[in-house]
């Protein structure tokens, strides 16, 4: 299986936060699984650290990798289709992980509720 992990579960994961579900961090570390990061989740988190809003120590991509997981870049088809998705949803992070889990063919793996009421493409909670 292919899981595309939002922002928030690639920080739990990093930091060993408590909040994921025991299911989601078993498919997380299960090697049969492909885990990936979206560059959409590193421009995030530099953005949020870069404004003081999130603490983020190093280099996102490193952790990338070091946590095993795999890079997904950002296409020009990606781009467009996140801003023509149905959906009022205005975070363009959020649209852009929906747009390429779509596409890609991939399992969203999230906690937020709005993106998990999207619908469209297929998504998990992390706190299962």
């Amino acid at each position: 299986m292919k899981l595309l992990i939002d922002t928030h579960v690639f920080l739990w994961w990093d930091s060993r936060d408590g909040r994921l579900g025991p299911r989601t961090a078993g498919m997380i570390a299960d090697p049969d699984n492909e885990t990936f990061v979206s560059a959409a989740s590193v421009w995030e988190i530099a953005i949020k650290a870069g404004l003081g809003k999130l603490e983020f120590s190093g280099s996102p991509t490193v952790a990338i990798g070091l946590n095993g997981f795999r890079e997904l870049d950002i296409r020009a088809a990606d781009a467009e289709l996140a801003g023509a998705l149905d959906w009022d949803h205005a975070d363009p992070f959020d649209r852009m992980l929906v747009a390429q889990a779509e596409r890609s063919s991939m399992t969203l793996v999230t906690a937020d509720r709005a993106v998990l009421g999207y619908g469209r493409a297929p998504m998990m909670s992390a706190t299962i």
